[in-house]
């Protein structure tokens, strides 16, 4: 159910210049603001690179704070999670306002068996993009080819 802004406008045409003021003043054209999924909920974009010794993971989540994020390795199975909640509440001659945000989000990556050092793996946050470093195993890197002379 979505709650919808009316305005009653005592124009000269009632009932219509209300409603096209009413549609005018959505958040029609607010890309900035409109959520993609059916939870009303936004995914942050993701880069996953891999290097020849890390896997290297972008999370874009701008307006969040370093303590907002919960990353954990299960297995092979990484999860980036984060939850914001905001409250303001400003008090006026005869009403309050009060405006409350809430954001979260989850995304989890199946990592390859076997191949990420689980004790170096470092998270760095910084100008709205949390950044993982997830480094491979020595084993597990890729390795120059061996030349083998021939006699």
């Amino acid at each position: 159910m979505s709650l919808v802004k009316w305005n009653e406008n005592k124009g000269a045409l009632p009932g219509f210049s209300g409603w096209l003021d009413d549609f005018w003043s959505r958040d029609l054209f607010n890309w900035g603001n409109k959520n993609f999924s059916s939870t009303q909920t936004t995914l942050p974009s993701v880069n996953v690179k891999e290097t020849d010794g890390n896997y290297e993971v972008e999370v874009a989540a701008p307006g969040m704070d370093k303590k907002d994020f919960h990353i954990t390795l299960d297995g092979n199975l990484l999860t980036i999670s984060s939850e914001k909640q905001t409250n303001n509440e400003e008090e006026k001659a005869n009403y309050t306002r009060r405006e409350f945000s809430y954001q979260s989000f989850q995304r989890t990556f199946q990592l390859p068996k076997d191949v990420v050092d689980e004790e170096s793996i470092q998270a760095k946050y910084e100008n709205g993009v949390l950044q993982l470093t997830i480094p491979k195993k020595e084993e597990a890197r890729k390795k120059v080819p061996k030349k083998i002379e021939v006699q």
